[in-house]
């Protein structure tokens, strides 16, 4: 649903020659250059456990729909960051050492910064819109920015969520109610403009470290995707959870160096997979939030605030985002909105 027209382009373009040698090659110490019909193993990295839907939708989706369609390819997973923390893996998946990815895209910003603004609030307004973009030859300016600077190839792209506020003291409606709350917000750059987007005042603090934070009145508040609120147990340190939306988590599928030297007809196969995958993995995540969102609507943990002035929000975003991005950041944001529904 979110994977990139062109790369079935390309992988029809690709070289279908032989490698001369029957031995079976791994990704990463290369292939043999040109499209080989070897066998080939590669490895997938990610940093969700097993149990979430990044994973089990996702990364195991991809690897059993490429071994069931036996074009001479297979993968290996490592979750939970077993190959490294998400900027280590990064470098490893340009330089080649670790052959796909699945990263958010705020943290490819550190290789190429235009990716970042996928995570932009408000930026889309839903799973529908971010794959249509996806779809859209307006997504071409994101994707081949990305293949020049860095040599990554995006394959496909989900949602795995939109972020959400929770607070202790009173709910959050609309942008004024943000003022003077001390909102955590992740550290990164496009995180940090998010905040300023929606008229907030930012504290960062760590994941980890959010509960106690939370629960010793360091911060007022939180934004996070249903599972992590689940994950972390906000409900025990929160009281209201305001239904915002006002980002989506976007889980980006990428590939080194490694993905110019497979054949068409393993390309093919790869692109297949990863788009099943972004399919099952909008499915799951629907699902399972819909599941929690009733239980906590007929439950005493939250007060579930569905009255958000969303578009107000919107709008005040849109305004600080047309201002602040410029160069290729300012077309990736442009690209996106004008896919809006």
């Amino acid at each position: 649903m979110a994977t990139v027209p062109a790369l079935m382009l390309a992988a029809c373009s690709g070289g279908d020659s032989e490698s001369p040698s029957d031995e079976p090659t791994t990704g990463s110490t290369g292939g043999t250059g040109g499209g080989t019909t070897e066998s080939v193993e590669l490895t997938l990295a990610h940093s969700y456990t097993e149990d979430q839907p990044q994973h089990r939708c996702g990364a195991q989706i991809i690897a059993d729909d490429v071994a069931a369609a036996d074009v001479g390819l297979s993968i290996e997973i490592f979750p939970a960051s077993q190959l490294g923390g998400d900027a280590d893996r990064i470098a490893s998946v340009v330089s080649g050492d670790i052959d796909m990815d699945i990263q958010g895209a705020s943290a490819l910003g550190a290789v190429y910064e235009p990716i970042s603004v996928m995570d932009a609030a408000f930026g889309f307004d839903d799973p529908d819109h971010l794959a249509a973009f996806m779809a859209s030859d307006e997504s071409a300016v994101l994707v081949d920015g990305f293949k020049e600077a860095a040599g990554v190839q995006v394959i496909g792209v989900w949602s795995a969520g939109a972020r959400q506020f929770t607070t202790n003291d009173a709910p959050i409606r609309t942008p004024e109610d943000l003022a003077g709350v001390r909102m955590r917000f992740p550290g990164s750059p496009q995180y940090l403009l998010n905040a300023q987007a929606l008229g907030a005042t930012a504290t960062e603090v760590a994941y980890e470290e959010l509960y106690l934070a939370l629960q010793n009145g360091t911060v007022d508040g939180q934004e996070n995707p249903i599972t992590n609120i689940v994950a972390q147990n906000f409900a025990e340190v929160q009281d209201y959870l305001s239904m915002s939306a006002h980002q989506l988590n976007t889980n980006l599928v990428i590939m080194g160096p490694i993905w110019d030297e497979l054949s068409a007809e393993q390309q093919e196969a790869l692109t297949a997979a990863t788009e099943h995958a972004v399919t099952e993995v909008t499915s799951c995540v629907a699902e399972e939030e819909e599941a929690t969102l009733e239980e906590w609507r007929n439950g005493d943990e939250w007060e579930v605030v569905e009255d958000v002035d969303r578009d107000a929000f919107s709008e005040m975003a849109e305004a600080f985002f047309m201002e602040t991005y410029t160069g290729d950041s300012l077309a990736v944001y442009e690209a996106m909105r004008a896919t809006a529904g």
